[in-house]
Protein backbone atom coordinates (compact mmCIF):
# COMPACT_ATOMS: atom_id res chain seq x y z
CA UNK A 1 0.00 0.00 0.00
CA UNK A 2 3.01 2.73 0.78
CA UNK A 3 4.54 1.90 -2.45
CA UNK A 4 1.23 2.66 -4.30
CA UNK A 5 0.50 5.46 -2.37
CA UNK A 6 4.09 6.70 -3.53
CA UNK A 7 3.56 6.02 -7.29
CA UNK A 8 0.27 7.44 -7.14
CA UNK A 9 1.35 10.84 -5.70
CA UNK A 10 4.34 10.71 -8.36
CA UNK A 11 2.05 10.65 -11.11
CA UNK A 12 -0.52 12.86 -9.42
CA UNK A 13 2.04 15.45 -8.76
CA UNK A 14 3.33 15.55 -12.32
CA UNK A 15 0.37 15.96 -13.98
CA UNK A 16 -1.13 18.55 -11.65
CA UNK A 17 2.14 20.38 -11.91
CA UNK A 18 2.57 19.85 -15.71
CA UNK A 19 -0.90 21.36 -16.38
CA UNK A 20 -0.16 24.43 -13.77
CA UNK A 21 3.40 25.33 -15.33
CA UNK A 22 1.72 25.90 -18.69
CA UNK A 23 -1.34 27.58 -17.38
CA UNK A 24 1.69 30.04 -16.03
CA UNK A 25 4.98 29.44 -17.34
CA UNK A 26 7.68 30.97 -15.12
CA UNK A 27 9.33 33.63 -16.88
CA UNK A 28 6.65 33.17 -19.87
CA UNK A 29 6.37 30.07 -22.12
CA UNK A 30 8.97 31.09 -24.88
CA UNK A 31 11.76 30.66 -22.08
CA UNK A 32 10.99 27.06 -21.55
CA UNK A 33 10.87 26.24 -25.17
CA UNK A 34 13.39 23.86 -26.94
CA UNK A 35 14.72 22.22 -30.29
CA UNK A 36 14.47 18.58 -29.93
CA UNK A 37 16.74 15.89 -32.05
CA UNK A 38 14.40 16.39 -34.13
CA UNK A 39 14.01 20.01 -34.51
CA UNK A 40 10.32 20.23 -33.24
CA UNK A 41 9.20 22.86 -30.56
CA UNK A 42 9.27 20.90 -26.94
CA UNK A 43 8.79 22.53 -23.87
CA UNK A 44 11.33 21.60 -20.61
CA UNK A 45 8.41 22.86 -18.44
CA UNK A 46 7.75 19.19 -18.36
CA UNK A 47 11.37 18.82 -16.54
CA UNK A 48 10.89 21.52 -14.29
CA UNK A 49 7.00 19.55 -13.56
CA UNK A 50 8.87 15.93 -13.47
CA UNK A 51 11.23 17.57 -10.83
CA UNK A 52 8.63 19.25 -8.97
CA UNK A 53 6.94 15.66 -8.51
CA UNK A 54 10.41 13.70 -7.56
CA UNK A 55 10.59 16.21 -4.66
CA UNK A 56 7.34 15.61 -2.91
CA UNK A 57 6.87 12.19 -4.06
CA UNK A 58 10.57 11.44 -3.14
CA UNK A 59 9.89 12.99 0.19
CA UNK A 60 6.67 11.02 1.06
CA UNK A 61 8.44 8.31 -0.14
CA UNK A 62 11.02 8.59 2.24
CA UNK A 63 9.22 9.04 5.15
CA UNK A 64 6.38 5.94 4.40
CA UNK A 65 9.21 3.46 5.83
CA UNK A 66 11.96 3.28 8.06
CA UNK A 67 13.39 5.06 10.96
CA UNK A 68 14.35 8.58 11.14
CA UNK A 69 11.62 9.60 8.78
CA UNK A 70 11.90 13.05 9.47
CA UNK A 71 15.64 13.11 8.31
CA UNK A 72 14.93 10.51 5.68
CA UNK A 73 12.28 12.80 3.87
CA UNK A 74 14.50 16.20 4.24
CA UNK A 75 16.77 13.69 3.29
CA UNK A 76 14.71 12.97 -0.43
CA UNK A 77 13.74 16.75 -0.68
CA UNK A 78 17.63 18.16 -0.71
CA UNK A 79 19.05 15.43 -3.34
CA UNK A 80 15.83 15.76 -5.13
CA UNK A 81 15.48 19.96 -5.38
CA UNK A 82 18.94 20.47 -5.56
CA UNK A 83 19.71 18.35 -8.62
CA UNK A 84 16.31 19.98 -10.03
CA UNK A 85 17.32 23.65 -9.12
CA UNK A 86 20.83 23.11 -10.50
CA UNK A 87 19.52 21.08 -13.60
CA UNK A 88 17.48 24.71 -14.26
CA UNK A 89 20.35 26.52 -14.42
CA UNK A 90 22.05 24.58 -16.34
CA UNK A 91 18.99 24.33 -18.78
CA UNK A 92 18.46 28.68 -18.57
CA UNK A 93 21.67 29.47 -18.96
CA UNK A 94 23.46 26.48 -20.98
CA UNK A 95 27.68 26.68 -21.63
CA UNK A 96 28.70 26.55 -25.01
CA UNK A 97 29.92 23.23 -26.60
CA UNK A 98 33.54 23.25 -25.81
CA UNK A 99 32.66 23.02 -22.27
CA UNK A 100 30.45 20.35 -22.47
CA UNK A 101 30.52 16.97 -20.83
CA UNK A 102 32.35 15.89 -17.52
CA UNK A 103 35.79 16.51 -18.69
CA UNK A 104 35.14 20.17 -19.88
CA UNK A 105 33.46 21.68 -16.94
CA UNK A 106 36.71 20.25 -14.86
CA UNK A 107 39.00 21.28 -17.46
CA UNK A 108 37.15 24.64 -17.21
CA UNK A 109 37.26 24.12 -13.22
CA UNK A 110 41.03 23.82 -13.04
CA UNK A 111 41.57 26.91 -15.15
CA UNK A 112 39.76 28.90 -12.63
CA UNK A 113 36.33 29.36 -14.62
CA UNK A 114 32.96 27.85 -13.12
CA UNK A 115 30.45 27.21 -15.92
CA UNK A 116 27.32 26.51 -15.42
CA UNK A 117 27.73 22.74 -16.10
CA UNK A 118 30.85 22.69 -13.28
CA UNK A 119 28.04 25.02 -11.05
CA UNK A 120 26.11 21.59 -11.59
CA UNK A 121 28.78 19.25 -10.86
CA UNK A 122 29.68 21.01 -7.19
CA UNK A 123 26.21 21.82 -6.26
CA UNK A 124 24.64 18.38 -7.21
CA UNK A 125 27.93 16.30 -5.60
CA UNK A 126 27.78 18.37 -2.32
CA UNK A 127 24.02 18.10 -1.68
CA UNK A 128 24.41 14.72 -2.53
CA UNK A 129 26.36 13.93 0.25
CA UNK A 130 24.84 15.79 2.64
CA UNK A 131 21.34 14.36 1.68
CA UNK A 132 23.16 10.71 1.73
CA UNK A 133 23.96 11.56 5.56
CA UNK A 134 20.18 12.28 6.43
CA UNK A 135 19.09 9.09 4.29
CA UNK A 136 21.16 6.78 5.69
CA UNK A 137 20.84 8.25 9.42
CA UNK A 138 20.04 4.79 11.08
CA UNK A 139 18.72 3.38 7.97
CA UNK A 140 21.38 1.14 7.80
CA UNK A 141 21.35 -0.31 11.48
CA UNK A 142 17.98 0.30 13.03
CA UNK A 143 18.12 -0.04 17.03
CA UNK A 144 21.48 -1.61 16.37
CA UNK A 145 25.27 0.09 17.54
CA UNK A 146 26.20 2.50 14.66
CA UNK A 147 29.54 1.80 12.67
CA UNK A 148 33.15 2.89 13.42
CA UNK A 149 33.07 7.15 12.21
CA UNK A 150 35.54 5.84 9.67
CA UNK A 151 33.01 3.39 7.85
CA UNK A 152 30.25 5.54 8.67
CA UNK A 153 31.71 8.46 6.15
CA UNK A 154 33.16 6.04 3.77
CA UNK A 155 29.50 4.70 3.88
CA UNK A 156 27.77 8.59 3.34
CA UNK A 157 30.47 9.42 0.46
CA UNK A 158 29.62 6.81 -1.34
CA UNK A 159 26.31 7.22 -1.44
CA UNK A 160 26.12 10.52 -2.17
CA UNK A 161 28.79 9.79 -4.84
CA UNK A 162 25.89 7.14 -5.75
CA UNK A 163 23.18 9.76 -5.76
CA UNK A 164 24.87 12.19 -7.63
CA UNK A 165 25.94 9.94 -10.11
CA UNK A 166 22.90 8.37 -11.14
CA UNK A 167 21.55 11.50 -11.07
CA UNK A 168 24.12 12.24 -14.05
CA UNK A 169 23.56 9.46 -15.57
CA UNK A 170 19.90 9.45 -16.33
CA UNK A 171 20.95 13.53 -18.03
CA UNK A 172 23.20 11.55 -19.99
CA UNK A 173 20.53 9.38 -21.62
CA UNK A 174 18.14 11.80 -21.93
CA UNK A 175 18.96 12.75 -25.23
CA UNK A 176 15.79 10.91 -27.53
CA UNK A 177 11.88 11.78 -26.08
CA UNK A 178 11.14 8.80 -23.53
CA UNK A 179 15.24 7.60 -23.07
CA UNK A 180 15.86 9.06 -20.13
CA UNK A 181 12.29 7.62 -18.62
CA UNK A 182 13.01 3.89 -19.95
CA UNK A 183 16.43 4.47 -17.81
CA UNK A 184 15.14 5.33 -14.86
CA UNK A 185 12.57 2.54 -15.18
CA UNK A 186 15.16 0.32 -15.85
CA UNK A 187 16.95 0.89 -12.42
CA UNK A 188 13.28 1.83 -10.44
CA UNK A 189 10.95 -0.98 -11.60
CA UNK A 190 13.27 -3.49 -10.38
CA UNK A 191 13.70 -2.21 -7.12
CA UNK A 192 9.90 -1.66 -6.07
CA UNK A 193 10.09 -5.22 -5.15
CA UNK A 194 12.56 -4.53 -2.12
CA UNK A 195 11.34 -3.42 0.94
CA UNK A 196 11.63 -1.01 3.46
CA UNK A 197 12.71 2.55 1.87
CA UNK A 198 13.80 1.54 -1.45
CA UNK A 199 10.71 0.20 -2.68
CA UNK A 200 8.91 3.06 -1.83
CA UNK A 201 11.30 5.54 -2.86
CA UNK A 202 11.64 3.49 -6.42
CA UNK A 203 8.05 3.49 -6.32
CA UNK A 204 7.81 6.88 -6.17
CA UNK A 205 10.11 7.53 -9.42
CA UNK A 206 8.10 5.12 -11.16
CA UNK A 207 5.28 7.53 -10.73
CA UNK A 208 7.03 10.49 -11.69
CA UNK A 209 8.29 8.95 -14.94
CA UNK A 210 3.99 7.55 -15.40
CA UNK A 211 2.88 11.08 -14.95
CA UNK A 212 6.20 11.92 -17.52
CA UNK A 213 5.63 9.55 -19.72
CA UNK A 214 2.47 10.52 -22.51
CA UNK A 215 3.96 14.19 -22.70
CA UNK A 216 7.85 13.01 -23.64
CA UNK A 217 6.74 10.21 -25.73
CA UNK A 218 4.43 12.78 -28.16
CA UNK A 219 7.48 15.15 -28.02
CA UNK A 220 5.41 17.53 -26.41
CA UNK A 221 7.91 18.11 -23.52
CA UNK A 222 11.06 17.23 -22.76
CA UNK A 223 13.18 16.23 -18.95
CA UNK A 224 15.93 18.49 -19.75
CA UNK A 225 18.44 18.98 -17.15
CA UNK A 226 15.97 20.06 -14.34
CA UNK A 227 13.83 16.80 -14.93
CA UNK A 228 16.45 14.60 -15.50
CA UNK A 229 18.83 15.33 -12.96
CA UNK A 230 16.03 15.40 -9.91
CA UNK A 231 14.59 12.24 -11.43
CA UNK A 232 17.94 10.63 -11.56
CA UNK A 233 18.83 11.83 -7.87
CA UNK A 234 15.36 10.57 -6.79
CA UNK A 235 16.47 6.89 -8.04
CA UNK A 236 19.89 7.53 -6.67
CA UNK A 237 18.51 7.89 -3.52
CA UNK A 238 16.29 4.85 -3.66
CA UNK A 239 19.90 3.11 -4.76
CA UNK A 240 21.67 5.00 -1.82
CA UNK A 241 19.11 3.62 1.03
CA UNK A 242 19.38 -0.42 -0.37
CA UNK A 243 19.87 -2.55 2.74
CA UNK A 244 22.68 -4.87 0.75
CA UNK A 245 25.94 -2.71 0.59
CA UNK A 246 27.38 -5.31 -2.47
CA UNK A 247 23.95 -3.65 -4.42
CA UNK A 248 25.02 -0.30 -3.59
CA UNK A 249 29.12 -0.71 -4.37
CA UNK A 250 27.68 -2.27 -7.37
CA UNK A 251 25.26 0.49 -8.44
CA UNK A 252 28.44 2.82 -7.52
CA UNK A 253 30.63 1.03 -10.02
CA UNK A 254 28.15 0.49 -12.71
CA UNK A 255 27.08 4.16 -12.67
CA UNK A 256 30.88 5.29 -12.60
CA UNK A 257 31.48 3.09 -15.73
CA UNK A 258 28.75 4.02 -17.99
CA UNK A 259 29.89 8.00 -17.32
CA UNK A 260 33.12 7.61 -17.75
CA UNK A 261 32.73 5.17 -20.75
CA UNK A 262 30.21 8.82 -22.47
CA UNK A 263 33.26 10.73 -22.41
CA UNK A 264 34.79 8.03 -25.33
CA UNK A 265 31.47 6.73 -27.25
CA UNK A 266 28.27 8.02 -28.05
CA UNK A 267 25.38 6.25 -26.00
CA UNK A 268 23.13 6.90 -29.53
CA UNK A 269 25.67 5.54 -31.75
CA UNK A 270 25.65 2.20 -29.30
CA UNK A 271 21.74 1.77 -29.17
CA UNK A 272 21.11 2.49 -32.93
CA UNK A 273 23.77 -0.41 -33.36
CA UNK A 274 22.18 -2.98 -31.62
CA UNK A 275 18.51 -4.15 -32.96
CA UNK A 276 17.24 -5.08 -29.20
CA UNK A 277 18.80 -1.38 -27.86
CA UNK A 278 17.00 0.00 -30.80
CA UNK A 279 13.45 -1.57 -30.83
CA UNK A 280 13.26 -0.56 -26.80
CA UNK A 281 14.77 2.97 -27.56
CA UNK A 282 12.41 3.88 -30.11
CA UNK A 283 9.24 1.66 -28.54
CA UNK A 284 6.37 4.30 -27.93
CA UNK A 285 7.86 6.96 -29.44
CA UNK A 286 6.27 9.33 -32.69
CA UNK A 287 7.39 7.81 -36.10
Amino acid sequence: MRRITAAALGAGVSAAASAALRRRPPGGATRWDRRNFRGRSVSVLGGLAAACSSVAAGAVGAALTGPARGSASLGATLATAAAGAFGAVDDLDPDPASTRGLRGHVRALAAGRLTTGGLKLIGISGCAVVAALLLTDTGRRGDRPGPPVALRALDVLTSGALIAGTANLVNLFDLRPGRGLKATSMIAVPLTAVGGRTGTMAAAATGVVAGSWRSDLGEETMLGDTGANALGALVGSALAVHPRVVVRIASLGAVVFLIAASEKVSFSAVIADSPVLRAVDSWGRLP
